[in-house]
């Protein structure tokens, strides 16, 4: 039995990178060859692992969005399992983050699984939070939108172009109040690169002008499906309703083009977002848990 783990390098191998997650997680998006082309970095490295000469796995390291830790994923497809696969993959990445020079490694494993968790723990990972996605049919009979507060206009990006990058400030808010074991760093290129691909379902609510609140959709793989990215209302402007009225606007805007689902992740510890979701009638579906240890990762010796 040969085991050969090596970069995803030419367009071919991305293709297979995607195809893998794809076929691993079929609600979530794994974007295009070009998109991983525009997300390369030197911290960046994904991977693909064959049995002997088969596409078994891939894997992903890349620094995480907290700078203290590194982030990695190894997938091994389920036919191609309990060979060795998941441990090479493992090894190769954990190689590279011990040249970010971070003191630990974040993973993310299926909720559902309880393979791949067995696989975490065994080499020390443990859980520290969990995310769960909740999906918004789109049936042609959606509810009327709210009214907003008084004084607050509502626009699209599509309308309104410049005020994603405007909006920045008052992501790293949202981002600060997220319930979460660490803080989230998220750079303005990549918040311009990643949020509000669906432009004309992103809207920004203003007050005289100033942003008070954002609720932004974005591109899914699957057809007729659009992500949530992020919600966020002003601290002074919380508890009035604007995140319910934000997101009733998004799936009045969804189901008036087409589309037929809209999908969000929300982490365990946001009630308030969860509980607007289910008001708006999303229902609870897939979980991802979120997985941490220390360098150097044990059982890899």
């Amino acid at each position: 039995m040969s085991i050969e783990v090596r970069r995803a390098e030419s367009d071919a191998d991305l293709e297979a990178w995607i195809h893998i997650r794809r076929t691993l997680f079929p609600n979530e998006s794994a974007g295009t060859v070009e998109l991983q082309r525009e997300r390369e970095t030197s911290d960046r490295m994904l991977l693909l692992a064959e049995l002997d000469g088969e596409l078994a796995g891939s894997g992903i390291a890349d620094r995480s969005s907290n700078l203290e830790r590194a982030f990695i994923v190894p997938r091994v497809l389920p036919a191609m399992r309990r060979r060795g696969v998941g441990t090479a993959l493992l090894r190769a990445l954990v190689s590279h983050a011990l040249r970010m020079e971070v003191p630990g490694v974040s993973s993310l494993v299926d909720g559902n699984d309880a393979g791949a968790m067995a696989f975490a723990q065994r080499f020390g990972f443990e859980e520290v939070e969990r995310q769960v996605e909740q999906a918004r049919s789109l049936n042609g009979t959606e509810q009327a939108v709210s009214p907003l507060p008084e004084g607050v206009e509502v626009v699209t990006i599509e309308e309104r172009p410049e005020l994603l990058e405007r909006s920045y400030e008052l992501a790293l808010q949202g981002y600060e109040d997220m319930a979460l074991p660490w803080n989230v760093v998220v750079p303005i290129e990549e918040w311009l690169r990643d949020e509000a691909t669906v432009p004309g379902g992103s809207f920004v609510a203003l007050a005289s002008g100033d942003i008070i609140g954002f609720s932004g959709l974005m591109r899914h793989d699957s057809e007729g499906v659009a992500e949530d990215g992020l919600t966020v209302v002003r601290r002074d402007w919380r508890r009035r309703g604007l995140a319910k009225a934000l997101k009733e606007r998004e799936i009045e805007w969804a189901a008036a083009n087409g589309l037929d689902e809209i999908v969000t992740w929300t982490q365990r510890g946001n009630d308030g977002m969860r509980a607007v979701n289910e008001q708006l009638g999303y229902v609870y579906r897939d979980v991802s848990v979120s997985v941490m240890t220390l360098l150097p990762v044990r059982g890899l010796d």
